[in-house]
């Protein structure tokens, strides 16, 4: 994940603790049963040789997901800002297909045109100079090479943020109904496709928890907190789970 310079960033994706949180209301509760990971590797479409960089890989579920899918002559460089995300990444994906190192998404140490594809999953909306991150991007890339940038849209837990009176600012810095013009001044061809989902949870618990490991961002007082139970609580006694809105996607764009 991209760090900038405030400090709850740095706090948050220190390491994957947090992350992992938020990741296992996913896992648990998902209507989805395919999965995200399957689902963005999928949209790769590289061929049986490729060079792949991702940026943001925080402790690198994605490839430990898909690691049997991966062909012999794929070769990934997963890069994080976060040296505790990098060391775990590197400590996730032991394969020598990969490679692991801390890099900046606004700098990175690689020469022109190195890769095939470059993912940024989740991250480009903690990137302090969207434009020079975009720009590293495509100068990275191949001719014709594709970045695929996950991102949420403003529906988004919105069941959630409602309630806590959370207005998600990471949307507005980039989300799926902004992100495509900001990547189309560096990219041809670029298309948007969400991921249908939702989650659907029998407890409040891995809410609240979710909604905890994110505290270095949203600055809650208690009575919201109390307020987001009791309203959980309350719909899942009548309707048996408690769902939230996803709006997640891939822009995807070409090296133009």
């Amino acid at each position: 994940m991209t760090l900038d310079r405030d400090s709850s960033v740095r706090e948050q994706y220190r390491d994957a603790s947090r992350f992992a949180t938020r990741v296992d209301l996913h896992v648990k509760y998902s209507t989805n049963p395919y999965g995200w990971p399957r689902w963005v590797f999928d949209r790769l479409d590289l061929g049986s040789r490729a060079d792949v960089l991702e940026v943001g890989c925080g402790p690198g579920w994605l490839w430990r997901t898909n690691v049997d899918r991966m062909p012999d002559e794929w070769r990934v460089v997963v890069s994080d800002m976060s040296p505790g995300m990098s060391r775990e990444a590197a400590d996730n994906l032991t394969d020598a297909r990969f490679s692991t190192l801390a890099a900046d998404a606004q700098a990175l140490p690689f020469d022109d045109e190195s890769f095939d594809a470059v993912v940024a999953n989740h991250m480009l909306y903690h990137v302090p100079d969207l434009d020079a991150a975009l720009s590293e991007f495509a100068r990275v890339l191949r001719p014709d090479g594709r970045l695929l940038a996950a991102a949420n849209g403003h529906d988004h837990f919105k069941e959630v943020r409602d309630i806590l009176g959370i207005h998600w600012r990471y949307v507005d810095a980039f989300g799926l109904e902004n992100g495509p013009e900001k990547i189309a001044r560096y990219f041809d061809d670029v298309t948007v496709q969400r991921y249908p989902d939702a989650i659907e949870a029998p407890e409040s618990g891995p809410v609240l928890a979710y909604v905890g490991s994110m505290s270095t961002f949203w600055t809650l007082a208690d009575d919201r907190v109390v307020e987001l139970r009791r309203h959980i609580d309350a719909v899942i006694a009548r309707e048996g789970v408690f769902r939230i809105s996803k709006d997640a996607g891939l822009i995807a764009g070409k090296r133009r």
